[in-house]
C-alpha cells in the first residue's frame, strides 16, 4: 500500500527534526595557537650569514614571521625560551633505512623470532630517536613498502612522533644482483621476503614493471641498485650490475609518474650510466673519478656521499658480524671512498647529506657532518647539504630546509656554535616538528 503524500512529508519532517539539534548554533572558531620563540643566534636560510638574537613567530605550526631581537609575546600567545642557543631549521637525512636495526649482531641473534611485525615497531623507534637526534625530514630508501608507508601515514597524522619520510619501498635490482636476496634462507629472511615486493626485474621492460609496482605499494621516490652492493650477500664485487637500458627505462617510467630516483651505486662505471640515463641522486659515489664527476657537474646530479656507511661496515666486517663475502667489499670501499668524495667536492659537485643509517645506529646521523668537513666541504656547506641543498635535491623547496614565513616550523637548536665547531650537531637540544615541542633539554 502506498503511502499518502502529505503523510510521508510529514515523516521527513519528523525525521529531521529527531536529527537536528534544537536550536542551530555557529560553531565556536578556534583561537589559533601562536608561538613566540626566542634564539640567541639563528641560522634561518643555511649558506646566508647567520643572524644575532631573533624571534621566530609560528602559527598554528607555520612560521609567519622571523625578526631581528627578543620580540615579547602578546597575551594569549606561547613563549619559546631558548636563551643562548643557536638555532637552525631541522635536518634533513636523504638515506637512511628504519627498519634495519644498525646492530648487526643483535639482528643476527633475534633473526629466528622476529616478525613483521617486530621490525614495524622497532622501525617506530628508529624514527622517534631519529626525530629526536634533530632530523625532521628523511628519505627512507629501502624497507618493506607497505610497513613503510603505514608508518609514513601515521607519523603524517601526528599519531607517532617522527620526521616527514618520503619512502622508496623495496631497492629495484636485477637478479642475482644487489637487491635480490632471494638466496637466502627465506625462514630466516622472512620479514623481507624480496617475492613479496615484485622488486627484481631483468630487461628494460621489466624494469618498468617493477618500478610501477614500487608506486603501487605507495613509494613517493624510487631507488634501484645500479652496482653491487657491500652488505648483500653477493661475492659479485661493486661493479654495474644493471645495464644502460634498464636504467634509462626505469628512471624515465619513475619521472613519468612524477618520482625522483635515487642510484645505489659504487663502481664509476655504473655512476656513469645512471647519470647518463638522468637518475637525480648518486647515493655513495665510493669510486668516482674526473670524468664522472665532470658528468654530474653537466647533469647537475646530486651526491649524496654516506661517508658514515663505509667507515661503520669495515669495523662490523672486520670483527666476524658479517658473511665472509662482505669483508673484501667492505675494505674496497672504505679505501675509495674518501679520495672519491675530496676530489667531487674538489671540483664542485652539488653535494646533500645522507647517511645510509641503518647500517649505523639510529639517531647518530649527525656523525656525518664531521666527515664531510674532513672531506673538505666548510661547516656552512655541510650543514647546507642536510638543509636547503637536501630541499632541492627533493624536490620541497617549500616546505623543507628554511625558516622562513609559510614554511612548516620544524625546528632544532645546539649549545655552541656549529659553523665553528660542526660536532655540536651531534648533541641536539631542542627539536620542534611542525609547531609542536618533541624535545627540549633543561
Amino acid at each position: 500500500m502506498r503511502l499518502a503524500r502529505p503523510a510521508l512529508l510529514a515523516g521527513f519532517a519528523a525525521l529531521i527534526a529527531f536529527a537536528a539539534p534544537a536550536t542551530a548554533q555557529t560553531p565556536a572558531k578556534s583561537q589559533p595557537k601562536v608561538v613566540y620563540l626566542h634564539a640567541g643566534r639563528l641560522l634561518d636560510q643555511p649558506g646566508k650569514p647567520a643572524r644575532g638574537a631573533s624571534t621566530v613567530v609560528i602559527t598554528d605550526g607555520v612560521v609567519t614571521s622571523v625578526s631581528d631581537g627578543t620580540l615579547p609575546a602578546p597575551a594569549g600567545a606561547t613563549t619559546v625560551e631558548l636563551g643562548d642557543a643557536f638555532v637552525l631549521p631541522g635536518l634533513t637525512d636523504l638515506h637512511v633505512h628504519l627498519f634495519s636495526d644498525g646492530d648487526p649482531m643483535r639482528e643476527r641473534l633475534e633473526a629466528a623470532t622476529r616478525d613483521r611485525e617486530d621490525y614495524a615497531y622497532l622501525a617506530a623507534q628508529h624514527a622517534r630517536q631519529t626525530l629526536e637526534a634533530g632530523f625532521t625530514t628523511v628519505r627512507d630508501l629501502g624497507g618493506p613498502p607497505r610497513g613503510i608507508r603505514a608508518l609514513r601515514d601515521a607519523i603524517d597524522a601526528g599519531e607517532l612522533p617522527g620526521p616527514t619520510i618520503i619512502n622508496a619501498g623495496q631497492m629495484i635490482s636485477v637478479s642475482g644482483g644487489h637487491g635480490d636476496n632471494g638466496g637466502l634462507n627465506e625462514e630466516s629472511y622472512g620479514a623481507f621476503a624480496p617475492h613479496d615486493y615484485n622488486n627484481l626485474c631483468n630487461g628494460a621492460d621489466d624494469c618498468r614493471r617493477a618500478v610501477r609496482e614500487q608506486i603501487r605499494l605507495g613509494a613517493q621516490v624510487i631507488k634501484f641498485a645500479a652496482t653491487g652492493g657491500v652488505l648483500s650477500n653477493v661475492a659479485g664485487g661493486l661493479g654495474q650490475q644493471m645495464t644502460d637500458e634498464e636504467m634509462k627505462a626505469l628512471i624515465e617510467t619513475a619521472h613519468g609518474f612524477g618520482r625522483k630516483v635515487a642510484a645505489h651505486s659504487h663502481a664509476a662505471a655504473g655512476t656513469m650510466a645512471a647519470v647518463n640515463a638522468g637518475v637525480d641522486t648518486i647515493d655513495h659515489g665510493t669510486f668516482l673519478d674526473e670524468p664522472t664527476i665532470k658528468a654530474m657537474i653537466a647533469h647537475g646530479t646530486w651526491l649524496v656521499p654516506t661517508m658514515l656507511a663505509p667507515e661503520t661496515a669495515v669495523a662490523q666486517a672486520r670483527s666476524g658480524l658479517f658473511p665472509p663475502a662482505i669483508l673484501p667489499k667492505a675494505e674496497a670501499a672504505g679505501a675509495a671512498e674518501r679520495k672519491s668524495h675530496e676530489l667531487a667536492i674538489k671540483m664542485g659537485v652539488k653535494i646533500a647529506f645522507g647517511t645510509d643509517t641503518g647500517v649505523s645506529r639510529h639517531g647518530d646521523n649527525a656523525r656525518e657532518f664531521a666527515l664531510m668537513v674532513r672531506a673538505g666541504m666548510t661547516p656552512m656547506a655541510a650543514i647546507a647539504a642536510a638543509t636547503v641543498n637536501a630541499a632541492e635535491a627533493l624536490g620541497r623547496e617549500g616546505s623543507v630546509g628554511r625558516i622562513a614565513p609559510g614554511m612548516p616550523a620544524d625546528i632544532i637548536a645546539v649549545h655552541g656554535d656549529p659553523l665553528s665547531d660542526v660536532t655540536r650537531l651531534e648533541h641536539v637540544d631542542f627539536v620542534m616538528k611542525r609547531g609542536a615541542v618533541v624535545k627540549q633539554a633543561p
